[in-house]
């Protein structure tokens, strides 16, 4: 028979995890003594080793017990542990992106001396049904678009009034490449499933992956946000698939443009 402090070491355990599996019913003691004192047998030297081994997979003390106890076939546990790999290989890439991306802030703070002025994230985007109205401007650049797209909206907005529809969310507006450099601009807002007016009703598809970047201000200085946006993409190992999306999440008519809040939202894959 082993004391407790003799088995943990044999199992290269501590005292307290021995009494902590002990409390918890996973590996219950030999027998205890007169005096409360925990006695374990050599053969149980092979469970606790088990115990040791599974949770090293990172399998928590609750699946633990279930793989000792219910002892499931190899089917079954070939599929547990194909579980864990798939888990592990998805923490993995996610430990990954993190590194590039902390690996690039510090190019970029050893580059220019200073922290970062934009956060970028990255995050999927939902499908939305959009009431909108397009045109053409003759670049990307802002003195193009917005000569555009603010009369767009100021149209939109007094449609979606003559039809009594009230927008289910902010602004939206996003591009698509023209001929000769010139690019259609959509300037839209969400709306109710079944409502219909003067406008075009478009289901905007969601985007498995965007890079997106908060702008404050008039959307005429948008570009050092676009650049920077632009950096962070090729910095931390990602490529756009097509212009960012504008999400006006403050941008009241009328309001100091200074105090505009806008998400730029750029598709991007890796």
């Amino acid at each position: 028979m082993f004391q407790i402090g003799d088995f943990a070491r044999a199992g290269n355990v501590s005292v307290r995890m021995l009494r902590h599996y002990d409390g918890i019913g996973l590996l219950r003691p030999a027998r205890i003594d007169s005096t409360g004192y925990r006695l374990y047998e050599a053969a149980q030297l092979a469970r606790l080793n088990r115990i040791v081994a599974l949770k090293d997979l990172g399998f928590t003390l609750e699946t633990v017990a279930g793989i000792l106890d219910d002892a499931p076939g190899a089917s079954e546990l070939r599929g547990m542990l194909a579980l864990r790999r798939h888990e592990l290989q998805q923490q993995l890439a996610a430990d990954s992106a993190r590194l590039a991306a902390v690996e690039a802030r510090l190019r970029i703070i050893e580059k220019e001396g200073t922290m970062p002025e934009y956060d970028v994230t990255i995050k999927s985007l939902p499908a939305v049904r959009l009431a909108e109205l397009s045109g053409v401007a003759d670049s990307f650049e802002p003195a193009s678009i917005s000569p555009v797209i603010q009369p767009l909206y100021e149209q939109l907005f007094a449609e979606l009034r003559t039809a009594g529809i009230t927008p289910t969310g902010p602004g939206i507006a996003y591009y698509e490449a023209g001929t000769e450099g010139s690019v259609r601009v959509h300037a839209g807002c969400p709306i109710p499933a079944h409502a219909t007016g003067a406008f075009d009703v478009v289901d905007l598809p969601a985007v498995e992956q965007a890079a997106t970047l908060i702008h404050r201000g008039p959307m005429d200085d948008v570009m050092p946000s676009v650049q920077a946006l632009a950096r962070w993409i090729e910095a931390n190992g990602y490529t756009s698939t097509g212009y960012n999306r504008e999400l006006y999440l403050d941008y009241g008519m009328g309001a100091d443009p200074q105090q505009w809040v806008t998400e730029l939202q750029e598709p991007v894959t890796r």
